[in-house]
């Protein structure tokens, strides 16, 4: 069944700027992390890990700040029926969660290599892990695993916007654009 949503309301420019701010971020960080080397115990973190690593707190401010704003600015629910409600709040919290977590648990693996990390090569962050430790190592592997947990909620998320743009043909899309 074609449900046909005739609905008016687009987010505030403020809220789609974060949201196109952090896909291009996201879309960045994948090429930075699918093209540098691997990541060994004696790896320094110059080069595209560099380029990694400030890419990584960038996402962490802004996500940061979209979700103050999205705390304080509740976006108007879009005309869904009850179980595509259910599927997109689970899919947006699902997506807000892994771009929180992912670079978290990489930042944690850089503080327990003894690697800095700096927003925009200025601003250091603290250290989420000691030097040398094992949890903040153990999270450099799930972190990479959730990356690609990530990428895959996030074609889920594209599909189904091209999904209500191209079979429901509402405005669901639009309201980001």
């Amino acid at each position: 069944m074609v449900e046909n949503h005739s609905q008016s309301y687009v987010y505030s420019p403020f809220a789609r700027l974060l949201h196109w701010l952090i896909a291009g971020l996201i879309f960045a960080q994948l090429i930075i992390g699918w093209t540098m080397p691997d990541v060994h115990h004696d790896t320094l973190p110059t080069g595209e890990i560099a380029w990694h690593l400030g890419v990584g707190a960038a996402i962490v401010a802004v996500m940061a700040i979209r979700i103050i704003w999205r705390m304080t600015h509740a976006p108007e629910p879009a005309e869904l029926s009850p179980q595509l409600r259910f599927a997109s709040n689970a899919t947006h919290w699902l997506l807000y969660t892994l771009l929180l977590v992912v670079p978290l648990a990489g930042w944690a693996n850089a503080s327990a290599r003894g690697w800095m990390v700096n927003l925009l090569g200025v601003l250091p962050y603290p250290a989420l892990a000691p030097k040398g430790s094992s949890t903040g190592m153990a999270l450099g592997d799930i972190h990479s695993v959730l990356a690609w947990v990530l990428l895959a909620v996030i074609a889920l998320h594209i599909a189904a916007a091209l999904f209500h743009r191209f079979v429901f043909r509402d405005s669901v899309l639009k309201r980001m654009l």
